[in-house]
């Protein structure tokens, strides 16, 4: 075998920002053409100082031009305020989740504050390194924090810098949106302390109309319904949602924000990160929303301590609304991304601080007729349950479809309808990926793609135009290759059998990357 090659996390990467033509071995499909563009960390240290955490490093955009059977490649780091104050001051002064900044002490550092509840938080920042989500005809870069920034999704350049709390009261907001038919899109934020409450706000930003350029789509922004927070100073972290067409499906959980311990962390000179808390004694709350009343359904359905950050499908069946989920026992997750850590091998085989996730299916039935310590679920493909309890709660309990797998990507003209097919990450010993699969969720069967010394990406499927099948199309990933020499390519796998069509060699080093958007030229 050898040596086996490491990732280089916290080594800075270099941009290249004009196109560079890759090599296509192999053959690609004459319907694939768009953009695949993706975001990820890309940019761990400057002057003298360096970020603690891998998710807190400056976003690196990087995209995949398919157009006539070519394949052009470029990567910009994205340039908002925090790049360019940094920049500047050649060292790290906006603080990030898991590295707090210090500036100058010569400055007034309160110069810029937020006050919750007379407690004061830093403005948050604008390096929005985890995903791609479209609002109205916009493309923007995304973190979690109350500000996105446009993005030209082209040349990858930075445009404007777009602040949820101008158009309505969310601090936080999670990085997965949702799209309907008629494209609109749906995200979900947390609105702290406002008015005295802190809660969860769905909202939706209906889809492109009219042909102001100038105005930000968030301008026709609609609230579409709140879920009180089942504590008033510890909100849930949350990174996704679940929709089906009649309904929206939250998962509160017991990772939690403390939001006086956020307020007074600078003071404290330690880092956001740190005011985030699992609760393991605490149980899960599943809210289920209806989208015709906009109000919560009277069932509270709730399950044991969980972390989840992916949701990938959810739908409604005979009475029932099944949603399959990424679940971690724990949120131990993100402190193996401290750079520190990844110093060490990620991907040995006995890493005891490795929670291996499980995807699970959970089943939430409308009716909640039935004795007390009943199974409500009445669909016969699944184990999972629903039981009622005394109070008139239900308690339910997932199934475990699959192991060690993460990223989840669909189909996504089968979002919110029944489903068979979902290619994601397997990441069975470490959270790196050296594999990646696709899963039917019917019957279990898994198929793989792995290559040595290679590290592929999320994987995004795009349908083949007027497809019947669901898996008809192709599965994108971009792969790192960790062997000198040898250079890094996307990936090209048919979505039936799961075997490569094509692979485009790009002469310039990848960068290990979050999420990612196709758009398909039509757009």
């Amino acid at each position: 075998m050898g040596e086996k090659m490491q990732y280089a996390y916290g080594k800075n990467k270099e941009e290249h920002p004009d196109p560079i033509k890759a090599e296509v071995k192999g053959l690609l499909p004459d319907w694939l053409e768009g953009t695949l563009v993706r975001n990820g960390p890309g940019l761990f240290s400057v002057g003298e100082t360096s970020y603690n955490h891998w998710f807190d490093g400056m976003a690196l955009l990087h995209s995949f031009s398919i157009k006539n059977g070519e394949v052009t490649y470029r990567s910009k780091f994205l340039r908002g305020d925090t790049y360019n104050s940094n920049m500047q001051a050649n060292r790290i002064v906006i603080s990030e989740m898991g590295t707090m900044a210090y500036p100058d002490p010569c400055k007034n550092i309160f110069s810029k504050v937020i006050t919750f509840l007379s407690h004061t938080i830093p403005d948050f920042t604008d390096n929005c390194g985890n995903n791609i989500i479209k609002y109205g005809n916009d493309y923007h870069a995304t973190s979690e924090t109350n500000y996105i920034r446009k993005i030209d999704p082209v040349t990858l350049e930075t445009q404007d810098k777009v602040d949820y709390l101008k158009h309505l009261p969310v601090n936080i907001v999670a990085s997965h949106t949702h799209y309907d038919k008629e494209g609109n899109s749906y995200s979900m934020g947390t609105s702290i302390a406002e008015k005295g409450k802190t809660k969860y706000t769905l909202f939706k930003v209906p889809a492109a109309g009219g042909s102001d350029k100038s105005q930000t789509a968030l301008k026709n922004v609609e609230v579409v319904c709140t879920v009180p927070c089942r504590s008033l100073l510890t909100p849930s972290y949350h990174h996704s949602f679940g929709m089906t067409d009649n309904y929206f499906i939250f998962i509160e959980q017991p990772l939690k924000l403390d939001i006086l311990k956020m307020a007074t962390a600078y003071l404290r000179k330690v880092s956001w990160a740190s005011c985030m808390k699992f609760h393991p004694e605490e149980s899960t709350l599943i809210h289920l929303i209806d989208r015709k009343t906009k109000k919560e359904v009277g069932t509270k359905f709730y399950t044991g301590a969980m972390c989840v950050y992916h949701q990938v499908n959810a739908f409604e069946d005979d009475g029932h609304v099944v949603c399959d989920m990424i679940a971690y026992d724990d949120n131990s997750l993100y402190n193996m991304f401290y750079l520190d850590k990844l110093k060490e091998p990620l991907a040995s085989e006995t890493n005891p601080l490795y929670c291996k996730p499980r995807c699970k299916r959970f089943v939430l039935p409308l009716s909640d007729k039935g004795e007390t310590g009943e199974d409500l679920v009445k669909l016969k493909y699944t184990k999972a349950s629903a039981v009622k309890e005394k109070d008139g709660k239900v308690l339910c309990q997932g199934e475990v479809l699959f192991d060690g797998v993460e990223l989840p990507r669909i189909n996504y003209i089968f979002n919110g309808r029944k489903y068979r097919y979902t290619y994601a990450c397997l990441v069975e010993k470490s959270p790196v990926a050296v594999k990646i699969v696709k899963l039917d969720v019917e019957t279990k069967q898994q198929n793989e793609w792995m290559e040595e010394d290679c590290l592929p990406s999320e994987s995004v499927f795009i349908p083949r135009p007027n497809a019947v099948d669901e898996d008809d199309g192709v599965v994108l990933t971009s792969v790192i290759n960790t062997k000198p020499g040898q250079r890094c390519f996307l990936l090209v796998l048919d979505g039936k059998s799961f075997k490569e069509v094509a692979r485009a060699y790009v002469d310039a080093e990848f960068h290990m990357d979050m999420h990612g958007h196709f758009i398909p030229d039509s757009s």
